[in-house]
């Protein structure tokens, strides 16, 4: 059996299905996956961890647990993971050289669940150094490609992540996001992805070298792949309490609406810092056509909206000091006092009350996920000399932090829902963000309103 066109870009769902009616088994499955890993791999360069021996025996357990109607809500279903979660035996760099020895003495939290879920986990896919760009390279596992254009940027730092999903490597993934990092590459590669509200998935095994950290604030972890009904299989196998905390249970709410005639729904097409291309806004203009033709309530002006400006003046100080830590040299700046901290954290609570009554009269907010299509390739690891071209004019790279921030700042949820292609091939995007805990109202508004993934070339 072959992993072709018929099978390596089904959904999760699909798959599942295919293996209840027994129309292939997990082993199958499995061998196809890695075969076409091995076959198209070396020209994107995604999967960059392979555990395709203890792949094989989960696959094996899989089919029995299937066979003895035992079989978990993922069983036989051939998954990645990126590489800054724990997998026992191999290392969790972060693309870091100092940790290229180390090894995890066990999975993280997350893909415990998983395993213990039935998904046959493959291997790890590609991050940038410390998980802190939008395009994925670093010096031990080299560059990640965007498979709709290898000379553009897969996005970061989940970037081999949504590779491997467009590629149809897996049909499933686990990335983490705290500037967009779900979000840009989901875009990028022209998938879904869904960045988490804050806490509900732990981050227990998500450290750099096995390192004992704190968990850090803003920072999620979220599912990514080929339909909105994917990303809500594997949110509600991994939204869990942290083991280390004393929370006894966990219950996220179901979805607000079941169609996009009762979404009231507040278009939000600019912003104070970041800018967005005619392409990307004129994408999401076409969305919005649609939804209204279905009946969906369409706004764009309203004084509940929180301060974006305040918004960014606190996101960028908490990012950044959470970004650089640990590092003598900051970036230039000089850290912030505790107290200063602490002012930023009062802030943030403020303006997440805000969004709190925002969300009494809206359901979802759509916005870009990044200003651009994925952007070329680039070797200059300075931000502020980068060029980011919008509308054919130069515009600040970093600020593009602004439309990620919207959401993580609030610690909202935000799924990114895949618009087709530009004339280029390029995947066009938005994001939906949702009221916090309400991660099933934005995955449900992502399914009814998003568009089939669009396979790359290369892919087919």
């Amino acid at each position: 059996m072959t992993f072709d066109a018929s099978l390596h870009l089904m959904t999760a769902a699909q798959l599942a299905a295919g293996l209840k009616r027994k129309s292939f088994s997990a082993s199958e499955l499995c061998e196809a996956a890695i075969a076409r890993i091995e076959a198209l791999d070396s020209r994107i360069n995604a999967v960059v961890v392979r555990d395709f021996e203890r792949a094989r025996t989960e696959a094996r357990m899989a089919d029995d647990a299937i066979a003895k109607d035992r079989a978990g809500p993922l069983a036989g279903l051939p998954m990645t993971v990126k590489e800054s979660f724990d997998l026992r035996g191999h290392p969790t760099t972060w693309g870091f050289e100092t940790h290229r020895d180390h090894r995890a003495r066990e999975d993280a939290f997350v893909v415990q669940r998983i395993k213990a879920a039935g998904a046959v986990v493959l291997g790890k896919t590609n991050v940038p150094p410390a998980l802190a760009d939008w395009q994925t390279e670093n010096p031990l596992y080299g560059r990640t490609h965007n498979p709709h254009d290898l000379t553009r940027s897969a996005g970061g730092s989940s970037g081999g992540s949504a590779a491997a999903i467009a590629m149809g490597f897996s049909a499933l993934e686990l990335g983490s996001d705290i500037g967009g990092s779900v979000r840009v590459p989901a875009a990028f590669c022209g998938v879904y992805g869904h960045k988490s509200s804050y806490r509900i998935i732990s981050h227990l095994g998500h450290s750099p070298g096995g390192a004992t950290l704190a968990p850090e604030l803003l920072s999620v972890i979220g599912p990514i792949a080929r339909s909105a009904a994917d990303l809500a299989l594997l949110l509600d196998v991994v939204a869990a309490p942290d083991p280390e905390d004393f929370h006894t249970g966990l219950v996220l709410p179901r979805a607000r609406h079941g169609a996009l005639k009762s979404f009231r729904v507040f278009v939000l097409d600019h912003h104070p810092a970041a800018q967005a291309d005619q392409e990307i806004l004129g994408a999401i203009e076409g969305l919005v056509d649609d939804i209204a033709r279905e009946g969906a309530s369409v706004s764009r002006k309203s004084s509940l909206l929180p301060d974006l400006n305040l918004s960014w003046r606190t996101y960028q100080p908490l990012l950044h000091t959470i970004m650089t830590r640990g590092q003598s040299q900051a970036g230039g700046r000089q850290p912030m006092s505790a107290h200063d901290w602490l002012a930023l954290l009062d802030v943030q609570l403020r303006i997440r009350r805000q969004w709190a009554d925002f969300f009494r009269h809206f359901d979802i907010v759509l916005c870009p996920a990044f200003g651009t299509p994925a952007f070329p390739h680039t070797a200059e690891p300075d931000w502020r000399k980068r060029e980011l071209l919008i509308n054919g004019e130069p515009s600040n790279f970093g600020a593009q932090l602004g439309w990620a921030g919207i959401a993580t700042i609030a610690n909202l949820p935000s799924t990114v829902i895949p618009l087709g292609v530009n004339a280029q091939g390029l995947p066009l995007a938005c994001q939906a963000i949702g009221p916090f805990l309400e991660d099933h109202t934005s995955i449900a508004f992502a399914g009814l309103a998003g568009r089939e993934v669009v396979a790359p070339k290369i892919a087919g």
